[in-house]
């Protein structure tokens, strides 16, 4: 069923961006840079931007669900579409279990039994059932609760911005020395990650209206309206607290400090609903990349199933969301943790790749692809960008990357194998 429009699209994958991160970001960032933090806003949002743009391209020429797995199942062939999928699903999985954690951590602030033992496990289990039950409703339900968590936690952050730009002297705050571009690099990496999930938008195709337009615009707009946003919420909070770079709740002591209590608490809670908003959407997406590798015969195709009124692939969700839980309860994926990042370069580093291929391969005589400007010097410039991030990796990571290809390689043999013998 075709029912997301451009702003549900852009709500889902500014959803996905804007998890928990943020409300830490702003100190980590002054800790780095100090006056200087804002320039990484700029100089991060542009390299993202590059890689959105990308995307843009790629997904303009697609009506099937699956995002950069099918971009490097077309371009690449199946090994490296399941590889690409494996990854990306590892480092899903990995973000919903760890954000599920940090929302019973944020929920303990306002009722402390939710931060361990029992109150913990049922914080998790109770938000992950409730965001599952929307989506086994059906792409509408998905697409109201969507919007509603992303309303839910850009309101508060848009009213902390307004009143800090208000109420706030912002003069003073960029008079003093800038550090060395070192730690400028640090930061810029650190925020793009803070920046990634902007791909969400890429993989529901099949319930997009207008994909090969609707895709391209949420892209852009949602890496647009962040990057503004986040650099919004950085100059305020450090016009609103001097001691920005060593405040444990940066966001929630700034906002505390010229709107009293209320404003804390205010940020507490946008905190609550930003989590739970970042697991609902990646549990959409996820699920239907879990949904488009069993439609192509990638993983067993009872996982391709859609239920014949709601038209929800139900056992993905029900697949992808138990796994999650199981990942959040067991703090499993916590050893996964590594991974992450390296497993996003490696979908960014595939996409861009991919674009000059199915620029030949699948060549458009109408107005309907977006097409990058500048021939292939973007792509070149993102894929750039992707071996600058992945020079900033640690040795775990690229241990624990090795290791996940590795067992991907052979989950992907063995499925082959057995299809062989079927067949």
């Amino acid at each position: 069923m075709r029912a997301l429009g451009v702003l549900s699209l852009t709500a889902i994958s500014v959803n996905t961006i804007i998890g928990a991160g943020i409300f830490a970001l702003p100190g980590t960032l002054d800790q780095l840079l100090g006056p200087a933090s804002p320039i990484a806003y700029l100089a991060a949002g542009s390299a993202v931007l590059l890689i959105a743009l990308c995307f843009a391209e790629a997904g303009s020429r697609f009506e099937s669900s699956g995002g950069p797995y099918i971009y490097a199942l077309s371009a690449f062939g199946g090994f490296a579409g399941f590889e690409v999928a494996w990854m990306y699903l590892l480092a899903r999985l990995t973000a919903l279990a760890a954000v599920s954690n940090t929302f019973s951590a944020y929920l303990g602030y306002l009722w402390p039994p939710m931060q361990h033992g029992p109150g913990r496990l049922f914080a998790i289990t109770v938000m992950i059932g409730a965001i599952t039950t929307t989506h086994m409703l059906g792409v509408r339900s998905s697409e109201l609760v969507n919007n509603i968590f992303t309303v839910g936690k850009l309101l508060p952050l848009m009213a902390f911005c307004v009143a800090g730009l208000v109420l706030l002297d912002l003069r003073g705050i960029f008079l003093k020395p800038i550090p060395g571009a070192h730690s400028l690099q640090q930061a810029s990496l650190l925020l793009m990650f803070a920046l990634g999930g902007f791909e969400s938008a890429s993989i529901p195709s099949e319930e997009v209206i207008k994909p090969t337009q609707s895709v391209p615009a949420a892209l852009l707009s949602s890496v647009g309206l962040v990057v503004v946003l986040f650099l919004l919420i950085q100059v305020v909070a450090m016009a609103a607290l001097p001691g920005l770079a060593t405040s444990g709740t940066p966001l929630a002591s700034a906002a505390r400090s010229f709107l009293g209590p209320a404003g804390g608490l205010m940020l507490t809670a946008g905190a609550v609903l930003s989590t739970a908003g970042t697991s609902h959407a990646n549990l959409f997406t996820g699920s239907r990349l879990v949904y488009a590798l069993g439609r192509d015969g990638q993983l067993p195709s009872k996982l391709a199933w859609l239920h014949p009124s709601l038209g929800t692939p139900g056992i993905a969700i029900l697949s992808y969301a138990t796994a999650g839980w199981i990942l959040a309860v067991s703090s499993a994926f916590a050893s996964l943790a590594a991974l992450s990042a390296l497993a996003r370069v490696l979908m960014y580093s595939t996409t861009c790749l991919a674009v000059p291929i199915l620029r030949r391969r699948m060549p458009v005589s109408n107005n309907r692809a977006f097409v990058i400007p500048g021939g292939g010097l973007i792509a070149a410039l993102a894929l750039g960008v992707c071996a600058w991030l992945l020079a900033g990796s640690s040795a775990d990571q690229v241990t624990t990357a090795a290791a996940a290809l590795t067992v991907g390689a052979f989950i992907y043999g063995f499925l082959r194998y057995k299809r062989g013998v079927v067949a």
